[in-house]
């Protein structure tokens, strides 16, 4: 049987009709039309039953997911409808997209063509609000730039460093050594700060248009030079052959990475950069040589193996930059200081242990992830240099700063407890890297004593009726600090009207219900006590199932 679904598309902020909107059904060949003038569509012969509608439109998005991943919010979750006979006409809302614009004035006059600007964007990492990078463009010929397509957010916006005879940032030429210093213009972020945390948040929603712009001043930017110093190599030049090159990070007095380049100079040996006033830290990374022949094999730092890092070297050297060149600066490599966390399984209970606790490597138990505690996360994992697992130990090492660890426990039957680092609590504070001196060893205890939460929509909300089907967004939140990372879950009733969460710890839990995905920051409490409703209070005990049938949203 087949029937005909009509309905309307309208803006979700002004309720207005959106003509020309595609309303599409998925299928093995997808069927679909376009909203008329008043925002109104019909599609006839469409089966009946379960379908999935997607609806698009140029300058406008459909709901999000709840899981906030930067860079994949072009489209979220599709629709689902019980298309029937007689069944009501749908009601389908977009919204706005938003849009970041400006213009960059150089105090030479000069048109700011080509000048790169990022975009950072305030997004909700395991239960921690953290800045991310989120797109990049350059300035037009009148020095004009603009972000389009953005969802509602904060956002902040921060130049590049350019040179003034180079826009496009280069650093030094290669053999020159960096003698002569170059006039340019410093990295700013909106509207006037050389850091993050002086840097204006700019909150986009219901298709606002943000302006931000730049007043660049040029600036002497002034050589900096160093050499990496091994014990084989103690003069930096490269000649033992024990290193084949380097990568450099500049960083802030604070430990935050900044946006200026570093090279290595193969000829001179050399780690060259161009750098304005101010106080800096720079972080060097060695490339290591096979050990087997005599040819170098040139491996980034980024290594995954024990042998790897055996030949990685790490160091770092801090300076300041007050109106002339540095130079002579030496940075001392050695191996990097590894965080070691030990694995503490217990067995609660008079009977015998789960088989839950056995087995011989720590990655069958946990995985284990360091996202940054402040500054800018970076893309692909930049911060992290290495992470293996033993029997029943976890080693990483990574870039100096501030770090949450994050756990998420794949095998049933195993729930998280404390996470300690000496007298520190790091479910509850950052855990330190550094290069002088490794963190006290952790222990992660890992227990059979876990329980079960069984979640039901309530009777009212439990029915797929015809017409589009209801979307809930469920957060289980622990009252007590914890590592484990329990994200969002979708609950729909065509998915069944019971969800069961297996694997919590013991403990006092809130449950939030959304009738729309919704990206909570559930580590932090101001962000939790600002919720129009206060959750579900349960209580999961050791061995058991604890049901709760869920309040409708809004109740």
């Amino acid at each position: 049987m087949r029937a005909t679904v009509q309905g309307a598309v309208r803006n979700a902020v002004t309720g207005e009709p959106l003509p020309r909107a595609l309303v599409q059904i998925e299928g093995d060949a997808d069927t679909g039309t376009l909203t008329d003038g008043e925002g109104h569509f019909e599609i006839p012969n469409v089966p009946i039953g379960p379908q999935t509608f997607r609806i698009v439109k140029p300058g406008f998005r459909d709901r999000p997911y709840a899981t906030e991943e930067t860079g994949r919010q072009a489209e979220g979750p599709a629709h689902s409808v019980l298309v029937a006979a007689q069944m009501p006409d749908l009601v389908f809302s977009l919204s706005p997209n938003s849009a970041i614009h400006g213009r960059i004035e150089l105090s030479t006059g000069d048109p700011a063509d080509g000048i790169n600007v990022m975009l950072l964007k305030q997004v909700v990492g395991f239960g921690r609000a953290t800045w991310a990078q989120e797109a990049f463009t350059r300035s037009n010929g009148d020095g004009t730039y603009r972000f389009g397509g953005l969802p509602d957010g904060i956002y902040a916006v921060y130049t590049l460093p350019a040179l003034e005879s180079d826009p496009a940032v280069s650093v030094v030429a290669a053999g020159s050594a960096a003698k002569v210093a170059r006039n340019g213009y410093a990295s700013v972020f909106y509207p006037d700060a050389r850091e993050l945390a002086g840097a204006s948040r700019i909150r986009l929603s219901g298709g606002s248009q943000a302006e931000a712009n730049f007043s660049l001043p040029l600036e002497p930017f002034y050589p900096v030079t160093a050499v990496a110093t091994t014990q084989t190599d103690p003069t930096g030049t490269g000649k033992t052959g024990e290193q084949g090159g380097y990568t450099a990070a500049v960083m802030d007095a604070s430990g935050h990475l900044l946006p200026y380049f570093a090279q290595y100079d193969q000829t001179t040996h050399t780690l060259q950069a161009n750098l304005p006033d101010g106080t800096y830290s720079l972080v060097v990374r060695g490339f290591a040589r096979s050990p087997s022949n005599n040819d170098f094999r040139f491996e980034q730092l980024s290594f995954s193996n024990s042998q790897n890092r055996a030949n990685a070297l790490v160091g770092a050297t801090g300076f300041t930059v007050a109106g002339h060149a540095v130079t002579g600066l030496r940075v001392p490599l050695g191996p990097p200081q590894t965080a070691s966390v030990h694995l503490r399984l217990v067995h609660t209970g008079d009977g015998p242990a789960s088989a839950a606790l056995s087995g011989n490597n720590a990655a069958e138990f946990v995985n284990l992830g360091v996202s940054a505690a402040d500054g800018i996360t970076l893309n692909g994992g930049d911060s992290l240099w290495a992470m293996e697992n033993g029997s029943d130990t976890i080693t990483f090492s990574a870039q100096p700063g501030l770090y949450w660890i994050n756990a998420v426990l794949p095998r049933k039957g195993l729930c998280a407890g404390s996470f300690i680092a000496g007298s520190f609590n790091l479910a509850h504070e950052p855990l330190p890297m550094s290069l002088a001196s490794p963190p006290p060893p952790m222990e992660f205890t890992l227990s059979d004593d876990c329980g079960t939460l069984a979640l039901t929509l309530p009777p009212t909300l439990a029915s797929f009726l015809p017409g589009e089907e209801p979307f809930y967004t469920v957060y289980v939140v622990p009252d007590f600090d914890t590592v484990q990372n329990l994200p969002p879950m979708t609950m729909h009733p065509s998915s069944g009207a019971t969800l069961s969460l297996d694997g919590l710890t013991p403990g006092s839990y809130h449950v939030y219900m959304f009738d729309s995905p919704v990206h909570l920051e559930y580590r932090n409490p101001a962000a939790l006590s600002a919720l129009p409703v206060a959750g579900q209070q349960v209580t999961i005990a050791v061995g058991t199932t604890t049901n709760l049938v869920l309040e409708a949203p809004g109740h």
